[in-house]
């Protein structure tokens, strides 16, 4: 976005990752939409899981980030248009995939943009996570009366156990934290077990089941142990749906036991972008029907001056943490 400039009508903030664990805001120029592309004003940003590595830093990371990076998470209005945008138009509030969103303003193909409706309007709306849990739901093939284990009540978590529970789903939902496991109860999870013992959690899942395992298993953890434990607590023609960021090396699996019980294994992560769109308007449809409240999932917000304290708060997990935002 450029080198820093004065204040002034065409400028604006910007959030930037200098090294692992540092981030300042400089003032940077306003970027202008090209063809094709609009800037959205944003009201807000989430910070994602998938946003710890680069934080922590690792070898192959470049420091600084570009501004604004590596936010993801935005929604805004949209205040302007370059040539041959077609559908939305400025003053359209939106959700957007976009990458540097960590800033007062940030650019958007048009067609990476979906418009968020009246019944939505003074609501904060980071479309990229609550459409990602939308299509974890989806790949889950979640129906009425499926026994359903989700391991990691995080942000993501808390929303599939919402999604599960509404379809007509038993939830058993598996975490660490106590505060997730209350989190999962008001979510609709019938049955919540600490994530501390995971052969107590096989046997408890086992008594549940008759034996069997569960039909659906959505392993939102990202870690090693977790994903040993979904293996084994789902059933024989099961699905096994991985919704976790494996990001810190290799994994290993029991591909006895997978093969065995003839389990699908489901990657959840969406990355054709008009599929993470769909699942961002199947969230704008959630919520507006009041399938989904999302908004006791919003923690904690901070301004953008104080992006590093994000960051590190998200890092950290702190008791009561699910999800942070950050305004400008």
């Amino acid at each position: 976005m450029g080198a820093a400039v004065e204040r002034g009508a065409s400028t604006m903030r910007t959030g930037v990752i200098t090294g692992p664990g540092a981030a300042r805001v400089d003032r940077v120029t306003r970027p202008e939409p090209g063809p094709g592309q609009v800037r959205i004003r944003l009201e807000g940003c989430g910070v994602c899981g998938s946003n710890l590595p680069v934080w922590e830093g690792r070898p192959w990371f470049e420091y600084p980030l570009p501004g604004g990076a590596p936010g993801h998470e935005g929604w805004g209005v949209i205040d302007a248009a370059g040539t041959g945008v077609d559908g939305v138009t400025p003053g359209d509030r939106v959700a957007a995939l976009s990458s540097r969103a960590f800033a007062e303003c940030d650019l958007a193909q048009a067609d990476a943009v979906v418009p968020l409706p009246a019944a939505l309007a003074g609501r904060p709306f980071p479309g990229e996570p609550l459409g990602c849990a939308v299509n974890v739901f989806r790949r889950a093939d979640i129906g009425p009366g499926d026994t359903v284990v989700v391991i990691g009540i995080g942000f993501l978590g808390a929303v599939v156990t919402r999604l599960a529970s509404r379809a007509g789903a038993r939830v058993v939902a598996v975490s660490r934290r106590p505060f997730a496991l209350e989190v999962a109860r008001g979510q609709g999870a019938e049955v919540v077990l600490p994530l501390t013992d995971h052969d107590r959690v096989v046997q408890e899942i086992e008594q549940l089941t008759g034996g069997s395992g569960a039909d659906r298993v959505v392993e939102a953890v990202g870690l090693q142990g977790p994903l040993d434990l979904a293996g084994r607590v789902t059933r024989v023609r099961g699905r096994l749906v991985v919704a976790g960021y494996h990001q810190d090396g290799m994994r290993q699996v029991d591909m006895q036991l997978w093969n065995w019980r003839g389990i699908d294994v489901i990657n959840a992560h969406e990355r054709d972008p008009g599929i993470a769109l769909d699942g961002i308007r199947g969230a704008i449809a959630a919520v507006a029907d009041g399938t989904l409240d999302p908004t006791p999932l919003y923690t904690h917000r901070f301004e953008l001056a104080r992006l590093a304290e994000a960051l590190d708060t998200m890092r950290r997990r702190p008791d009561g943490f699910l999800k942070a935002l950050v305004v400008p």
